[in-house]
């Protein structure tokens, strides 16, 4: 079983930057993709931005040249630098933990973190 912590969000105003950490735990032997979505009221869970473990990125239109999606393989960790925040940015952000292996040859599981609010308001 692995388990995944947020931790980094909060209130802010326009403008302004947080950083979010994901932290994964328990038993891992590698971790294909890590990424960040979000969820607004009302609204569907979207991508935010992903990255492998080769350092590949993705991200989503809306937050690109602002946020950045950065990843410590040694640590399990994931993190994303949020910059220029704007207020249609504020949303519960989840991690994911994307095919997960336990041992070299096990089977690939998916993960999700509790998620942790991010308000952007004046």
């Amino acid at each position: 079983q692995v388990q995944l912590v947020e931790s980094g969000g909060g209130l802010v105003q326009p403008g302004g930057s947080l950083r979010l950490s994901c932290a994964a735990s328990g038993s891992i032997f590698s971790i294909n993709v890590m990424g960040w979505y979000r969820q607004a009221p009302g609204k569907q869970r979207e991508l935010v931005a992903a990255i492998t473990s080769g350092g590949s990125t993705n991200y989503a239109d809306s937050v690109k040249g602002r946020f950045t999606i950065s990843r410590d393989n040694a640590k399990n960790t994931v993190y994303l630098q949020m910059n220029s925040l704007k207020p249609e940015d504020t949303a519960v952000y989840y991690c994911n933990a994307d095919k997960v292996r336990a041992t070299r040859w096990g089977n690939y599981y998916d993960y999700w973190g509790p998620g942790t609010q991010v308000t952007v308001s004046s």
